[in-house]
């Protein structure tokens, strides 16, 4: 068996400075240079995963092809290596423990006292190992901050690992922060020295030091970095604010960063091919076309919360060459909705739990039906536009969801507790929530109804296989009723509704799953492509 090589990145000074960000812009360089690389998030906080967290606490679930609910970081890390990422890829503290008494009750450890070293460490660098196989280089990425108590572990963890690797086997990367004081006119690191102090302090000496900073950092002040915290000075990286995530990775290869790896790790003939990517870039930057479309949501003052939607939307404008510019609306408090979507190419309605803002967004889907402006209903908006065309066209009295009001007369979105495929076995990846309900997690199969607007936007494709994070369902008991008045089911999964559609209207469309999670720079997802195309043509017409 091949022996995968490490690279550890810590982060310093405070947090959300972007290491997810430069941890799979390593990855994508390494990626395209040839290599088997794959990344994993290892999380100290004590939730189980982020499943039950508020959006305002965390931003954004997002959800893996086999199921698992992770951090918003490995989006970004699908996004960048344009590879499909599995539980194994994220863990938290939470599960460490969880796993650790599980195996303490069933006398796996032989009656010891369980303690965190050894214990807890061996089972964190257990997991880190196993999400390295078959892989050429695993980036390991530890969440916090250095100096959290809850870290400690963690750095415990990697800190053997290194020893255990092996010095070609394995480098750690510190990323942090060199701040713009700007009544002195200076860049400041002394943040940075006290955070690698910290670090060396635990056992961890950084190979290469990332600094994240406004503005970019002159021969001298990298030069003093390298002394004072004791790399070359090759390996002082700078990554200044860009105008895009995914400028990152071409920073990066500009400063040679793939020969300071190589150099450390004892690798070969490191030269990525990023044409397709530069490209792309360039289409994000300094796009040929503009538009507007209506992102209707609750969370607009936590735009983390939709993080793959509109990196999904950006993705889509880079293949089109058009910058999308979002006018967000919070649903909560759209009353004049002519005025609000008089101006916009497209109205998008996304996913969600819980009533507020529902009548909002109801509002806005019946605007895009009756005014012809193309639309996407993603999950619960999706459902939305089930019910505000079972109320405006059907004319059916209280209908509502069963997750607003239990006791309504027209339940079109209800609650069940076990999905059954058509063998009367339960489907595979559902999930008990402690809060009652049963989730639906991970990849489903869509079977797409031919000469259907989704088939045209899958190509012609019969079956396609889509993630989904969601409790409730559309009630088949109303599909007749809605396919008799236009709108038909394009989307079905063992008589559950995937997706629904509006005949004669240029691009009405709801799907149940959430097509974001699957889309990335160098593919973008067929709905979301389709959906901004529609816009195009709409602002062109």
């Amino acid at each position: 068996m091949k022996q995968t090589k490490y690279i550890f990145v810590t982060g310093g000074v405070l947090s959300s400075l972007g290491k997810g960000i430069a941890a799979a812009s390593i990855g994508t360089l390494l990626k395209n240079s040839g290599l088997k690389v794959s990344i994993l998030k290892a999380d100290p906080y004590i939730n189980v995963d982020p499943g039950t967290m508020s959006p305002f606490e965390h931003g954004e679930v997002f959800v893996t092809k086999d199921g698992a609910e992770t951090d918003l970081d490995l989006g970004h890390y699908e996004r960048f290596l344009d590879e499909d990422l599995s539980q194994l890829n994220n863990f938290t503290t939470g599960k460490v423990y969880q796993a650790v008494i599980e195996k303490e009750r069933i006398g796996k450890y032989l009656g010891k006292t369980i303690q965190v070293i050894p214990h807890i460490v061996d089972e964190i660098k257990e997991r880190i190992k196993q999400a390295a196989t078959n892989q050429d280089i695993l980036i390991v990425e530890i969440g916090g901050t250095v100096g959290d108590i809850e870290g400690l572990p963690f750095l415990e963890a990697i800190r053997a690992l290194k020893l255990e690797l092996g010095k070609a086997n394995a480098m750690n990367i510190h990323l942090t922060l060199v701040p713009f004081i700007k009544a002195a006119g200076e860049l400041k690191t002394k943040p940075t020295q006290h955070s690698v102090g910290e670090l060396r302090r635990i056992g961890i000496s950084p190979d290469m030091i990332i600094c994240r900073s406004e503005k970019a950092l002159d021969r001298d002040l990298k030069d003093k970095i390298a002394i004072s915290c004791g790399v070359d000075r090759s390996c002082v990286i700078e990554s200044v604010d860009a105008t895009s995530i995914y400028q990152i990775p071409l920073n990066f290869l500009k400063q040679d960063i793939l020969k300071a790896i190589a150099s450390l790790l004892e690798l070969k003939n490191l030269k990525p091919n990023m044409q397709i990517w530069d490209s792309l870039v360039k289409r994000v930057i300094a796009p040929q076309n503009e538009l507007s479309i209506a992102f209707v949501g609750k969370y607009i003052d936590l735009k983390e919360s939709y993080k793959s939607l509109t990196e999904a939307i950006i993705h889509a404008g880079a293949a089109l060459d058009t910058r999308i510019n979002l006018k967000w609306i919070d649903s909560e408090k759209l009353e004049d909705v002519e005025d609000e979507l008089k101006d916009v190419s497209a109205i998008l309605v996304p996913g969600g739990f819980g009533s507020r803002g529902v009548e909002g967004k109801i509002k806005a889907i019946q605007y895009a039906r009756e005014n012809k402006i193309p639309f996407l209903g993603i999950c619960l908006g999706m459902q939305l536009a089930l019910i505000e065309f079972a109320r405006n066209v059907l004319k059916l009295e209280d209908a509502n969801s069963m997750e607003f009001d239990e006791k309504c007369k027209n339940p079109i979105i209800y609650l069940i507790d076990e999905f059954i495929d058509t063998n009367g076995k339960k489907q595979l990846r559902t999930k008990k929530s402690p809060l009652g309900g049963t989730m639906r997690l991970g990849a489903y199969e869509c079977k797409i109804k031919p000469n259907s607007l989704l088939s045209k936007v899958y190509a012609g494709k019969t079956v396609v296989h889509e993630r989904h994070r969601h409790r409730y369902e559309a009630n088949v008991k109303y599909k007749e009723d809605f396919e008799k008045h236009s709108l038909v089911v394009s989307g079905e999964n063992d008589g559950l509704i995937e997706a629904v559609e509006l005949e004669k209207h240029p691009f009405f469309l709801g799907v149940q799953f959430h097509p974001e999670f699957s889309s990335r720079l160098v593919e973008v997802n067929p709905v979301i492509l389709a959906f901004i195309k529609a816009a195009c043509n709409y602002d062109n017409a």
